[in-house]
């Protein structure tokens, strides 16, 4: 009978050192390592890829935004995202796609209807945009809804709307794109982009210096 206690002592005691360690190794040690390691080489990208301007955050550059007025470049569309419904004491954006199919009514609808909507807002009275000018990213939300990035056409198709609202030349707003489109990464993964918040926050200061 004692020697099943002391046994029974011994493998509890065992046990009880061996979570010990493994709480220090795996739930201190470790995340301590992997959070200097990211801190000291990928700091950045760590922090959450922030963006700065006039001293404090004002977002990421990797979650897209929404409510840009006609003066700055629009982002795509966000109709993937949705409402929170569970815990309305939070003001949370649910992240999604519409999973609506290519022949679905509905889908064609709204993209019919936002093209009309890009044409219109961006057509000036010495720039007329056409249907056949408006871009697939234009007029379709990503597959999360928060995409940060647009094509280089749709930033070329926003250039003269910019411009005139902000009285600026058309040239000069060009060339805002044109130093913020982001080329494929490694040269051949993905597509040429532009990220909008980084172009409107240039786009901020371009304003402001004037």
């Amino acid at each position: 009978m004692n020697n099943s206690v002391a046994n029974t002592a011994r493998l509890l005691g065992a046990g009880l050192r061996a979570l010990l360690v493994l709480t220090l190794v795996t739930g201190v040690i470790y995340p301590l390592a992997v959070t200097g390691v990211a801190q000291a080489l990928f700091r950045d990208k760590a922090n959450g890829s922030e963006i700065r301007a006039d001293g404090k955050v004002v977002g990421s550059s990797l979650i897209g935004q929404q409510g840009y007025s006609l003066d700055y470049f629009q982002p795509r569309p966000a109709n993937g995202l949705g409402a929170n419904s569970v815990n309305t004491q939070y003001k949370l954006i649910l992240s999604g796609a519409t999973n609506l199919s290519a022949d679905s009514d509905k889908l064609v609808r709204s993209v019919e209807e936002a093209r009309a909507k890009v044409v219109e807002d961006n057509s000036t009275p010495g720039h007329k945009v056409k249907p056949s000018q408006v871009p697939a990213d234009a007029v379709t939300s990503s597959g999360s809804g928060l995409d940060p990035d647009i094509s280089p056409d749709y930033a070329d198709l926003q250039v003269h709307r910019v411009a005139e609202r902000n009285g600026l030349t058309a040239d000069r707003v060009q060339k805002l794109v044109d130093d913020h489109t982001e080329g494929r990464t490694l040269g051949f993964i993905g597509e040429p982009r532009v990220n909008v918040l980084e172009l409107n926050i240039a786009l901020k200061e371009l304003l402001a210096s004037r």
